[in-house]
């Protein structure tokens, strides 16, 4: 085995994404053991449980889909704080389409994806034809389709009793796995074809990387951002039909602090928050992390005791967050320091002839 073919495999074994896995792989052990215990009738019962492990999957649809909406985002060094609040503003017009609109199911999906992704439009307007920053645009329609949300069900409305054929899309198992699995993993092989087979969506990278480089370069920077803020739109409405599924209601509160997940689900999966650089499988990575974290927590003893799962899982997430955006500053901030450090030391004196 030659010096470059040992690098090679040195660089994957080692690569952000293979450690993340590693880690993942441990997480799981760690629940597995700790929270997997037995019953008085030797029935195995917590996390360990083929159940507990669907339930994992079913629970992480929502969160999986808008991380997979981030990713494109935040690689083009955006950010969208509003995708919570659209699930929840996509899952009432939903509802209020089919059941007071006395539209059909399908209908009512497809405008409500038609919807969602006007809504990611108006995001992408404000950002790139008056060219607002996107942490301020996001952060005030966050307030604003939350704000339609509750408005539209005066805070009291739960639209329920959906027939049995939609539930089925969000509670039951279709060839062996939730049904709402397979529709998660069609809209990321969509979404990771998108960023990682298309030389349309690895021009994202370079928006990110350099904006003003990429209109040097001919790319139509201003029509690509507007791309991926719709795209989130559009994900954000397909989410919020699978939460409407999953609970059998949609109510204004749906998808409240979805976004905080879906952001840490994709940096702690590698995608650099000042953009540039990411991946979906990483993010797909991140998001099982998350997922395992929650539901492993709720099956600890001592949190059981505690009944503190939430609080828990909140404050790992945040942890997470805030170990994912350091991690990702510190090699430059490094990088940085050696340079000047290097720049600073004075030439060594040439050798006298």
């Amino acid at each position: 085995m030659t010096n470059s073919v040992k690098r090679d495999w040195k660089s994957v074994l080692l690569s952000h994404e293979m450690l993340l896995l590693y880690v993942l792989v441990a997480e799981w052990l760690f629940f597995f053991f700790a929270g997997t215990t037995t019953n008085r009738r030797g029935v195995i019962v917590g996390f360990g449980t083929l159940d507990r492990q669907f339930d994992i999957l079913r629970h992480s649809c929502e969160i999986g889909l808008l991380a997979l909406a981030l990713t494109p985002v935040i690689i083009t060094a955006g950010i969208d704080l509003s995708v919570g609040s659209l699930l929840g503003l996509c899952a009432i017009l939903f509802g209020k389409l089919w059941h007071d609109g006395g539209l059909s199911l399908p209908l009512a999906a497809f405008l409500t994806l038609g919807i969602g992704t006007l809504a990611g439009g108006l995001n992408a307007t404000l950002i790139t034809a008056l060219r607002l920053p996107p942490l301020i645009v996001t952060l005030g329609t966050y307030s604003l389709f939350r704000g339609l949300a509750e408005a539209i069900t005066h805070g009291a409305i739960t639209y329920t009793d959906f027939p049995a054929s939609f539930l089925f899309l969000g509670q039951e198992r279709w060839l062996g796995l939730p049904a709402q699995a397979w529709l998660f993993l069609l809209v990321a092989v969509a979404v990771w074809l998108l960023m990682h087979r298309t030389t349309f969506g690895r021009g994202f990278r370079t928006i990110g990387f350099s904006p003003e480089g990429a209109r040097y370069a001919g790319l139509p920077v201003g029509r690509r951002l507007a791309l991926v803020y719709m795209l989130a739109g559009f994900i954000a409405a397909v989410a919020a039909i699978i939460y409407t599924a999953r609970l059998g209601q949609a109510k204004a509160d749906a998808g409240t602090g979805y976004e905080l997940f879906a952001i840490t689900a994709v940096v702690l999966g590698g995608t650099s928050i000042f953009g540039g650089s990411g991946s979906v499988h990483g993010t797909l990575l991140g998001v099982a992390a998350i997922a395992v974290l929650k539901n492993g927590l709720a099956c600890l003893p001592v949190v059981m005791r505690l009944n503190a799962a939430e609080e828990m899982s909140g404050l790992l997430t945040g942890a997470l967050l805030l170990l994912a955006l350091t991690g990702s500053v510190l090699p430059k901030m490094l990088s940085t320091f050696r340079a000047h450090r290097h720049a600073a030391q004075p030439p060594s004196p040439s050798p006298s002839s």
